[in-house]
C-alpha cells in the first residue's frame, strides 16, 4: 500500500500579508524612558542644594538606595534592548524564508527557532506547537523582569527603614535632652543654651529619616515608570508574534500523525482493522435494539401516564361542573328565600295601615 504524507492536508501556505509581517522595533519605548530620565535629570539639577543637603543626612542608606535605583535602571533598559536582536532575527527570518538561513540564533525566540528548525516560514504550525512555543516565550519575558520588580520594592523597603532609623535616634536623642536639663539652674541663658545643643540631634535624626523615605520613594517611583514602558514594549512584540503565529497555524495538522500511521499501514492490518470495526458495529446493532426496546416499553409507560392524567382531567371537569350547578341552585333559593321576605314585610307595612285607619275612624266617630 502506497504511504501519503497526510501533514500536507490542510497546509496552509499565506499569501503576500503574511509575508509582509514583521514585528516593530521597541526603540520608541526606549526613547520614551531616555526622555524620562532626562525630565528626571532636570528637575534634581534644579533641586540640586535640597538634594544635596538630604543626601548628605545619611550618605550611606542613601547611596545605598541610589545604588540600587542604578542597577534596577540599567537592567530595564537591558531587557527593552534584548528584544532588538529578537526583532531583527524574525525580520531576517520572515525575509529569508528560512530559519537555516539566518547566521544568528535567537535567545528568547529559541522555542520557535527549534520548533521551525529548517522549515519554511510559510510552515503551518499545529495547534499544540503554537501553545508551546507562545506559553515557553511568556514564561521568559515574565521571568526577565521579576527582579526589576524586586527592586521596586527594595526601594520601598529602604526608605521606610531610613525613616525608622532616623525616628529611633530622634526619640532616644529626645530623651537625653530632656533628661540634661537643670531646672534648679539659676540663668535661664544655660538652660536654653543646653537645650539648643541638645535639639540638634534629635532634628538631625528627622532629617535622615524623612531623606531616605524621600529618596526610596522617588526611586520606587522612577523605576516603577521604567518597568512599565518597559512591559509594554514586552507586551507589543509578544502580540504581535502571536499575530503571526496564529495565521500560520493548521488546525487539522495534529491529526496528520494518526492518518500518516493509517495511510501507512499493511493490507493485512486493513483487514484487521475492518474485522475489528465490523464486530464493534454488531455489538452496537444488539445494543440498539435493547435500547429500542427499552425506548417502546418507556414510551407504553408515558402513554399510560398520560391517560391517567386525562381521566383525572375529566374527573375534576365532572366536579367543577356539579359545584356550578350546586351553586346556581343555592342562589336560586336565596333569591327565592328573598323575595318571600320581602312579601312578609309588605303584608305587615299593610296590616298597620290597616290599623292605624281604624283607630282613626273610630276616634272621629266617637267625637
Amino acid at each position: 500500500m502506497e504511504n501519503v504524507n497526510v501533514a500536507e492536508i490542510g497546509s496552509t501556505e499565506k499569501t503576500t500579508g503574511s509575508y509582509a509581517h514583521r514585528l516593530s522595533s521597541p526603540m520608541p519605548f526606549l526613547w520614551t524612558m531616555l526622555l524620562f530620565l532626562v525630565i528626571v535629570g532636570f528637575i534634581a539639577a534644579i533641586l540640586f542644594r535640597q538634594t544635596q543637603t538630604a543626601f548628605m543626612h545619611n550618605p550611606g542608606l542613601n547611596g545605598l538606595i541610589l545604588g540600587v535605583l542604578a542597577v534596577g535602571i540599567i537592567l530595564v533598559f537591558n531587557h527593552v534592548l534584548a528584544l532588538r536582536p529578537e526583532v531583527r532575527w524574525f525580520n531576517s527570518f520572515r525575509a529569508a524564508g528560512s530559519a537555516d538561513k539566518v547566521n544568528r540564533n535567537p535567545r528568547l525566540l529559541a522555542p520557535m527557532r527549534a520548533l521551525i528548525g529548517g522549515r519554511k516560514s510559510s510552515v503551518a504550525l499545529s495547534t499544540t506547537a503554537l501553545r508551546s512555543i507562545l506559553d515557553s516565550i511568556a514564561t521568559r519575558l515574565d521571568e526577565s523582569r521579576d527582579v526589576s520588580r524586586y527592586l521596586i520594592g527594595l526601594l520601598v523597603f529602604l526608605g521606610l527603614l531610613g525613616t525608622f532609623w532616623g525616628l529611633i535616634g530622634t526619640i532616644g536623642s529626645i530623651s537625653t535632652v530632656i533628661q540634661s536639663l537643670d531646672a534648679s539652674s539659676n540663668g535661664t541663658g544655660d538652660v536654653l543654651s543646653a537645650l539648643k545643643e541638645g535639639l540638634s540631634t534629635p532634628l538631625s535624626g528627622m532629617g535622615q529619616a524623612f531623606s531616605s523615605s524621600l529618596l526610596g520613594l522617588s526611586g520606587s517611583l522612577i523605576l516603577g515608570f521604567l518597568d512599565l514602558q518597559a512591559g509594554r514594549a514586552q507586551n507589543r512584540f509578544y502580540m504581535e508574534l502571536e499575530n503571526w503565529l496564529s495565521s500560520v497555524t493548521d488546525v487539522g495538522s495534529d491529526l496528520a500523525p494518526a492518518l500518516d500511521a493509517v495511510a501507512g499501514s499493511s493490507s493485512d492490518d486493513m483487514r484487521a482493522l475492518s474485522e475489528y470495526l465490523r464486530k464493534v458495529s454488531e455489538e452496537g446493532g444488539v445494543g440498539n435494539q435493547r435500547s429500542v426496546a427499552a425506548m417502546a416499553s418507556l414510551a407504553e409507560g408515558i402513554q399510560g401516564l398520560v391517560k391517567n392524567m386525562r381521566n383525572e382531567q375529566q374527573m375534576l371537569r365532572d366536579w367543577i361542573e356539579a359545584q356550578q350547578d350546586e351553586a346556581k341552585a343555592m342562589r336560586r333559593t336565596l333569591d327565592r328565600l328573598a323575595e318571600r321576605i320581602g312579601l312578609q314585610e309588605r303584608g305587615g307595612e299593610r296590616t298597620e295601615r290597616h290599623r292605624e285607619r281604624a283607630s282613626h275612624t273610630e276616634k272621629s266617630e266617637g267625637k
